[in-house]
C-alpha cells in the first residue's frame, strides 16, 4: 500500500522530465528519414579470406578481399555512426576483375569473391535486426562482354548494336555501349520479362528494401514505367533511387513520371564540392538549389544528396588540391548534406576523410584505423537528424547569406530548427530578427553547447568562429519557471507529508 501511494506521488514529478523541449509526436518512418551508407563490397571489409580469389592489393583493379561477411562484422561500426540503411554496388556474378559488380554474367548468382546466397541472406537479416534497409544497386542497361548472351546466335537481338555514344543524341544516348559493354535491348519483350522476373527474385529470396538503379538515361522511360510497377508489386514501400549522371536539373527531371522514386542529385553534388573546397565561398547559388529541387523533382525530400561517390574524385582530393584541412572542411559540407532537404548518402571512407583520384583510385580499400574526429561528428550530425523531424521533413527558408556566412531554418509543425554555416576564414555575427523567428525565445545548439537569447529588442546574435558550423532548437527561454516550480515544490511538500504519516502510524504501533 505504502508503495503504491509512493508511486503516485512521484509521477507528476517523473513527468516533468519525460517531453523534451521542442519535441514532435513520433511518426511513421519514411524513406525521407534515412540516412544511407554507400559502399563498394570489395573494397570495404575482408570477413571471410576463403574467397579471396585473385585477391590483389597491390593491383587497384583486381579484387581486394571484401565481402559479405565482412559487412556484417561491421554493421554496428556503420549504426553507430546514426546510419538507418546500406547501399551495397552489384553482387551479381562477373567476369574476372569485376570486383565493382557492373560487368554481370550471371543475374541471378552472387559473385563468389563476396560470398554465398546464404550469407548475403544473412547480411540483409542482420541488418534489419538492427532495423537498417538494404539498398542493392541493380543494373539493367548492358552486360558484361563474357555474359554467355553476348555469344549466343539465339540471344542476337537481345542486344543493340555496337555503336560509339553520341551523349548529345537521345537514341544514340540509349542505343549505344556505354564504356564498349554490350547494350541489352530492352524494347525486346523477353529481355523485359527476363530483367524484371530477376529483379523481383532477389527481392523475394533476401528481402532487400530498394534498389538504385545504374544509368537510368541510358534506357528509355517506358520500361522503366514497367519496372517500377514490377518491383513495387512485390514489396511494400519499396525504394527506386536512380542515377542520371547530368549537371541538368531538367535532364533528370524527364524521369519524374516513371516511378522512380527519387534520383542522385548530381547538380546539387557538384555545387556542394564547388563551395566547400575551400572558404570565403558563396553559398548563395547552392541556396538556390532548394528551388531548383522543388521545381523540377516530384518530390526532393527523396532525392539521394551526397559529396562524392565512385565515379568521381574524392572530395579529400579537391581539398588537398587547394592545401586545406580536409576534416574541417568535410564537417561543413557533411553539416549542410545532413540539415537540407534529401536523403544523405555517405560513400564508404568519408568518414575518416580517404584521399583518391579518379576511377579506380577513388575505390580504396577501407581503412579502419583512422582518427575518430570525423566519425564522432558524422555520428552527432545522424543523431540530430533522426532526433528533429525538422530536419527529414520541414520547409525551408534562407534567413542570411553574405561571403560565405549562410543561415537557414527548417520548420515542421511546431518544431524549427536553425542552421548556422560559417563557410568563410573569419568570425561571423549574424543578427536575426523575431521575424526571422519568434519573440522571447532562445537557440540551443545542438552540436556543441551553444546558447542564443534574444535581447529586449527580440534580436539574435549568432556568432560563429571561422569554419564552424552550427544547428540550433528554437525553444521557449530557459530560467525561472515558476509554475513548475510551484508544482516540484506541491510533489515535495506531498511527499514528506506522506513520509510524517507513515513514521506516526509507526509510532503508535510500537505503542501498542
Amino acid at each position: 500500500m505504502k508503495r503504491r501511494v509512493l508511486a503516485l506521488i512521484l509521477v507528476p514529478f517523473l513527468l516533468f522530465y519525460a517531453v523534451p523541449a521542442g519535441a514532435v509526436e513520433k511518426e511513421e518512418r519514411k524513406w525521407q528519414d534515412e540516412t544511407m551508407y554507400f559502399l563498394m563490397v570489395d573494397r570495404f571489409n575482408n570477413g571471410d579470406t576463403t574467397n579471396d580469389k585473385e585477391v590483389d592489393t597491390k593491383d587497384p583493379k583486381a579484387y581486394q578481399g571484401g565481402d559479405f561477411q565482412g559487412i556484417i562484422d561491421r554493421l554496428d561500426y556503420i549504426k553507430d555512426m546514426g546510419f538507418t540503411s546500406i547501399w551495397l554496388t552489384p553482387v551479381f556474378d562477373n567476369q574476372p576483375k569485376g570486383y565493382h559488380g557492373y560487368w554481370i554474367t550471371d543475374f541471378y548468382k552472387p559473385d563468389e569473391h563476396f560470398g554465398s546466397m546464404e550469407t548475403f541472406k544473412k547480411l540483409v537479416e542482420e541488418a534489419h535486426k538492427r532495423d537498417m534497409k538494404v539498398v542493392l544497386d541493380f543494373v539493367v542497361n548492358h552486360v558484361s562482354p563474357e555474359h554467355p548472351w553476348v555469344n549466343d546466335p539465339a540471344k542476337k537481338d537481345w542486344f543493340h548494336e555496337k555503336q560509339p555514344m553520341n551523349f548529345s543524341n537521345k537514341e544514340s544516348l540509349q542505343n549505344a555501349w556505354l564504356y564498349d559493354l554490350p547494350d541489352l535491348n530492352t524494347e525486346n519483350p523477353e529481355v523485359r520479362e527476363y530483367l524484371f522476373d530477376a529483379a523481383k527474385w532477389w527481392i523475394k529470396q533476401t528481402d532487400v528494401d530498394g534498389y538504385r538503379l545504374d544509368t537510368v538515361r541510358h534506357v528509355p522511360q517506358d520500361f522503366w514505367s514497367e519496372f517500377s510497377k514490377e518491383v513495387k508489386s512485390v514489396k511494400d514501400d519499396f525504394y527506386l533511387l536512380g542515377e542520371v549522371f547530368d549537371r541538368d536539373p531538367q535532364k533528370i527531371a524527364e524521369y519524374n513520371d516513371v516511378g522512380i522514386d527519387g534520383f542522385v542529385n548530381v547538380p546539387q553534388a557538384e555545387e556542394m564540392r564547388s563551395v566547400f573546397k575551400k572558404p570565403d565561398t558563396s553559398m548563395d547559388r547552392l541556396f538556390n538549389f532548394w528551388k531548383y529541387n522543388e521545381t523540377y523533382y516530384e518530390n526532393p525530400y527523396v532525392m539521394g544528396t551526397f559529396i562524392d561517390n565512385h565515379d568521381m574524385e574524392r572530395f579529400t582530393r579537391l581539398l588537398v588540391k587547394e592545401n586545406v584541412f580536409p576534416g574541417t572542411r568535410w564537417k561543413l559540407a557533411l553539416a549542410y548534406m545532413y540539415t537540407t532537404p534529401g536523403i544523405p548518402i555517405v560513400y564508404y571512407g568519408s568518414e575518416i576523410a580517404i584521399d583518391g583520384g579518379e576511377d579506380p583510385d577513388n575505390r580504396r580499400l577501407m581503412n579502419f584505423r583512422a582518427d575518430k574526429e570525423l566519425i564522432d561528428y558524422i555520428t552527432t550530425l545522424g543523431k540530430v537528424r533522426q532526433d528533429y523531424p525538422a530536419l527529414t521533413r520541414g520547409s525551408v527558408e534562407p534567413l542570411y547569406e553574405k561571403d560565405g556566412m549562410g543561415i537557414y531554418k527548417r520548420t515542421y509543425k511546431d518544431q524549427t530548427v536553425v542552421v548556422a554555416i560559417n563557410n568563410s576564414s573569419k568570425t561571423q555575427t549574424v543578427e536575426l530578427s523575431s521575424e526571422d523567428l519568434a519573440e522571447n525565445q532562445e537557440l540551443k545548439g545542438l552540436i556543441t553547447s551553444d546558447l542564443v537569447r534574444s535581447d529586449d529588442n527580440g534580436t539574435y546574435k549568432v556568432a560563429l568562429d571561422r569554419e564552424e558550423a552550427e544547428i540550433y532548437l528554437l525553444k521557449a527561454k530557459s530560467g525561472l519557471n515558476i509554475p513548475y516550480l510551484s508544482a516540484l515544490g506541491a510533489v515535495y511538500v506531498l511527499f514528506l507529508l506522506f513520509i510524517y504519516l507513515v513514521w506516526k502510524r509507526g509510532r503508535k504501533n510500537r505503542k501498542r
